[in-house]
Parts: C-alpha cells; structure tokens; sequence
C-alpha cells in the first residue's frame, strides 16, 4: 500500500494564529505553513517566530517565501533566528511570488532569478562569502567567544524547499537538487526529491450541505475566487468575464479603482474570506464551488488523500478558509483520520 501522506496547514499571519497553530498541534498535523504576501496579511517571520514560542512540536514552514520581498541576507538571517527558537522545526520554502508580488503591482519573480535567491540564501546559511548585487556578503554573527549570543553557528542546516509548477519550475527543482517540493495542483512528476506537498483548500461537508449552504461559501468560496477569479483575472482583465458572474465582477473592480491601483483591491481577503464582490461571483457560481479544491464528505476527502498518495505526494498541506478557521481544521483533521 501507498504510504499515507502526513496532514499539514496553511495559516495566514493574524493575532489569532498562535491559537490556530496550537490546535493544529493538538489535531496532529505535521506542520504549520505561513502563507507570505504582506499587502494581504501580518509578517511572516514576526508569525513564524510567536509560533515557534507559542507551541511544543509542530513543525513550521515558510510557505512560500519570496525572492524580491527581502534581500537574501535578511531572509538567511530569519531563518537562523526561528530555526534558534525552534531548532530541528523549521522547513523554509521559497517560490515565485505570484500573489505575493501581484498585490504590489509587480510581475513575479522568474525561474532564474528564483534560483538565484535560493542559491544565494543557501550559501549565506552554509556560511560562505558571496556577491549579491556586486558586493560581498556573509553572515558575521558569531557564536563563539568574541560575541557570543549575536546568531547560529554556520552551517544552519534549515532544509530549503522550492514551489513549482510547469516545465520550468520542475526543471529548476532538479537543478538545485532541493530535498521538498510544493504543488498547487495534482504532481505531474514523482521527480527525485525527499517529500513531495500538494496545497489543497476546501471544506468537509456535513449532512445536507452543499453549496447554496451560506457556511459552505464562506469556507470554499475564497479558494475558488482566488485559484479562477483573481488569477484569470491577473492574467488579463476581460478573461473573467467568461467566468458566472464574472462580468459584473470586473465591472465593480473598475468602478472602485482606476486602471493603475486595480491591483491594490482585486486579491483583497485572498484564499481568507469573501469581499462582497468576491462573495457575489462565488454564489453564481453554482455547484462548481465545491469542484475546484477538495470539497466534499469525508469519504470523498479520503479518496482524495488516496489519490494524492498515488501521485506521489507525501504531504497535504490544507488551507482553511472564512470566518471559523478551527471548525474547518478540525473537520479535516477528522476527515483524513479516514484514510488508512
């Protein structure tokens, strides 16, 4: 039999997700990832950090971190201040940024310059002298007698994984030979890493519900309005008019903002909760809410966890979504707990 694949989350820096991440420890997920995009949520390392304080054994993950947000150096030098917090816990993954950077009207970072950053942040962790920008840099915190207590001896074995999609993202994995992968849609490949994750949002059902059920839109709505609506509409405008509802969507984006700060409202309450705009085309949406994701009964989440087994996934990592985060996680802590 396929091995199972281990349950983990996605949270999103609030002044609640020490209390999320400590249920999440109790349910018995493996890990806590951090969504990072600063124009939609708090600080990821400031998150990382109160969780590495405020819990016991989880493990946590920077999920994903961006290239573009933060010179490598300060990003090394936050890795090795959670990793002291929380040594031995800590899994940083490192992506393109395309919501990230989408919410501060910027193009993602591409595969080259992606690889670069993880690269780069690797070599400072390992301790090396490198050039960034045409200048050299190392991390000259010292742990030994001249000034003890500044940071981590070098090297901080932090595991660095990667965030891919398509060709050029699966071909640059190999490359830097990185020991975890994160997926937002089914593997295409097994490749040759260690742990394979798939990111997977929805809600369990319960008896009688489906999606004209207001909980149900409020816990599936946001993953569909953020993986079809923003994101046809990140890649261009028109294309959500194809969509239900999508028309008067586009239509009240452009009456609340000119063409040049549209980017500044259209992620609002991304993969979170519903804006009224948001909420207004995933109900016209209709059955197909719950199709996009892993919405369904708990017997149709534990097909699911067998499918992703199949595929070679070693690790859900579920996001939770609308206004009762410990409901949902709780529902599919107990929904996975099915498969065997």
């Amino acid at each position: 039999m396929t091995d199972r694949p281990a349950l983990s989350c996605t949270l999103v820096p609030t002044a609640d997700v020490v209390a999320q991440a400590r249920l999440a420890e109790q349910l018995g997920y493996r890990r806590v990832w951090l969504a990072d995009a600063p124009a939609l949520y708090g600080d990821l390392w400031v998150a990382m950090a109160r969780i590495a304080t405020g819990t016991e054994h989880i493990g946590i993950g920077a999920g994903v971190t961006v290239p573009g947000l933060r010179h490598p150096m300060v990003t090394a030098s936050a890795i090795a201040s959670v990793d002291e917090l929380a040594p031995g816990r800590l899994i940083v993954g490192l992506g393109t940024g395309y919501s990230a950077l989408n919410t501060l009207g910027r193009k993602p970072a591409t595969w080259a310059q992606t690889a670069a950053y993880y690269r780069q942040v690797h070599a400072l962790l390992d301790g090396q002298t490198i050039d960034i920008d045409g200048r050299a840099c190392r991390m000259m915190q010292l742990p030994d007698l001249q000034l003890p207590g500044l940071g981590a001896r070098r090297p901080i074995k932090v595991p660095l994984w990667l965030a891919v999609s398509g060709p050029k993202g699966i071909a640059t994995a190999r490359e830097l030979a990185v020991p975890g992968v994160i997926w937002t849609s089914t593997p295409t490949e097994h490749g040759d890493w260690a742990d394979s994750a798939l990111l997977r949002f929805g809600t369990v059902l319960d008896p009688g519900e489906d999606h004209t059920h207001p909980r149900v839109l409020k816990a599936a709505g946001p993953g569909y309005t953020a993986m079809v609506v923003h994101a046809a509409w990140q890649h261009s405008p028109t294309a959500v008019d194809h969509l239900p509802g999508g028309t008067k969507w586009r239509e009240r984006v452009e009456q609340e903002q000119p063409p040049e700060r549209r980017h500044t409202i259209v992620h609002e309450g991304h993969i979170v909760r519903l804006v009224d705009r948001d909420r207004d085309v995933a109900t016209a949406a209709g059955p197909t809410l719950l199709d996009i994701g892993w919405s369904g009964d708990a017997a149709s989440i534990r097909d699911r966890f067998t499918q992703a087994a199949d595929s070679g996934v070693t690790e859900v990592i579920y996001i939770p979504a609308g206004p009762d985060i410990a409901r949902e996680l709780t529902a599919f802590a107990s929904a996975a707990s099915l498969f065997a």
